[in-house]
């Protein structure tokens, strides 16, 4: 007999390519539960799938535009099509808790439509912080936006039965600035699983003549600092006469084009190469021959208390990283990183020559990050807080057993 049902909406990204709701969904699987999401569809994906036992119902991603319009048009024809999905999975039987990622922060009233027809629960996992996002994008608080963005954020909050975090920030901010109880929130990290990300034997081919190669790894959107990180190479490059280093940028997002521009009117195409998104091989063939990782997020009020995916991963690969000196940023790598002053690119070029030229510091900085990984911030560690959540909620008992201090029952 299959577990309880559970329900997961995502919007800005799809399964399996979004690694924390994936290690989510495997956490539930493994533990009994009968899992579905809902998404959008990833390059070539079906409308319909059962992937590692989930249930993936998926409909067509449409993205117009980065604008202010063009995210209400965005998140209005999700929310149409979420909807229309989670009736069709509803058919094979209603669902004990639905879980809804952010952003964005409108899912709440599919929610409450579920919660009155079938008395199903209803769990909040906080990503991001729409209104800072807004915020570091568009600037000011005073618009109407703004105020909307925090009408649905807090609306979100209270309407949860329990909001999982993913830091100490957030869980402070859905306590603060939402009323949430101490109780109802939970820290969930998204950490990584050191037994997939690895280091392997390097490449030397990627490192393209050069001696040292650095990476980036993750989301190109404005807020994201990969102008930076071009600026720095150009620094590097041509005011340093460093031409021993070779950046290679993996992913993709709304500023794609724009660093690219960036790239070519710079001159720096022999030194700078933006892959795109590419599959988890490439992935990992960068991270074993890399010498370090960037994380630039410049600081806004978004990224100040975020906490930054790919950060971890170097981590997980044992590449030292250069940061700006954020407040989740120091909690995640602590002494794994170096950190910069922030958005100052001058002196976060410097710092990716100095600890190139620093063989003995990096190989501590890998060693701590590494440890650091498997020991505190692994997915392993985590997963123990996510399915007590559930297992609180529905009265399941999952193979890990019951915790000592966590009433069960619904």
């Amino acid at each position: 007999m299959s577990g309880p049902r559970v329900l997961i909406i995502i919007q800005n990204l799809w399964v399996p390519f979004d690694r924390r709701v994936w290690l989510e969904c495997q956490a539930l699987v493994a533990a009994g539960y009968d899992v579905t999401v809902v998404c959008p569809k990833g390059p070539g994906d079906p409308s319909y799938d059962v992937i590692d036992g989930v249930t993936v119902h998926k409909y067509k991603a449409y993205a117009p535009g980065g604008s202010k319009i063009g995210f209400v048009w965005e998140y209005a024809y999700s929310f149409l099509m979420t909807l229309r999905l989670v009736f069709r999975a509803r058919k094979a039987g209603t669902f004990r808790v639905l879980q809804a990622c952010n952003p964005p922060d409108i899912f709440w009233p599919i929610a409450m439509l579920l919660r009155r027809l079938d008395g199903t629960r209803f769990v909040f996992d906080h990503h991001d912080l729409c209104p800072e996002l807004f915020q570091s994008r568009f600037g000011g608080t005073a618009s109407l936006p703004y105020k909307g963005l925090r009408f649905l954020e807090r609306t979100t909050h209270r309407q949860a039965d329990h909001v999982i975090s993913t830091n100490d920030s957030y869980r402070r901010i859905a306590i603060t600035r939402s009323g949430k109880a101490n109780h109802d929130v939970t820290v969930v990290r998204t950490g990584p699983d050191p037994d997939k990300l690895l280091r392997g034997a390097a490449d030397e081919s990627l490192r393209r003549g050069h001696r040292y190669l650095v990476t980036y790894i993750g989301v190109m959107g404005p807020q994201d600092g990969v102008d930076i990180v071009v600026r720095a190479a150009d620094h590097i490059v041509n005011n340093l006469q460093r031409t021993d280093i070779a950046f290679t940028l993996m992913g993709g997002g709304d500023a794609f084009d724009e660093v690219v521009a960036l790239r070519d009117e710079l001159g720096l195409g022999r030194y700078v190469e933006f892959t795109g998104r590419v599959p988890d091989e490439t992935v990992r063939a960068v991270m074993s021959t890399a010498d370090l990782g960037l994380s630039p997020d410049p600081k806004n009020p978004l990224n100040d208390v975020s906490t930054m995916n790919k950060t971890m991963e170097y981590m997980a690969f044992e590449l030292p990283v250069v940061a700006f000196d954020l407040v989740e940023t120091k909690v995640s790598a602590a002494d794994a990183a170096v950190y910069v002053e922030p958005n100052d690119v001058t002196k976060y070029g410097q710092a990716i020559v100095d600890l190139l030229d620093d063989e003995v510091r990096r190989r501590r900085m890998a060693k701590l990050g590494r440890e650091r990984v498997e020991r505190v911030l692994a997915w392993k560690h985590q997963q123990k807080a996510y399915l007590e959540v559930y297992d609180q909620l529905t009265g399941h008992v999952s193979r890990f057993g019951p915790v000592a201090g966590v009433k069960t029952g619904s």
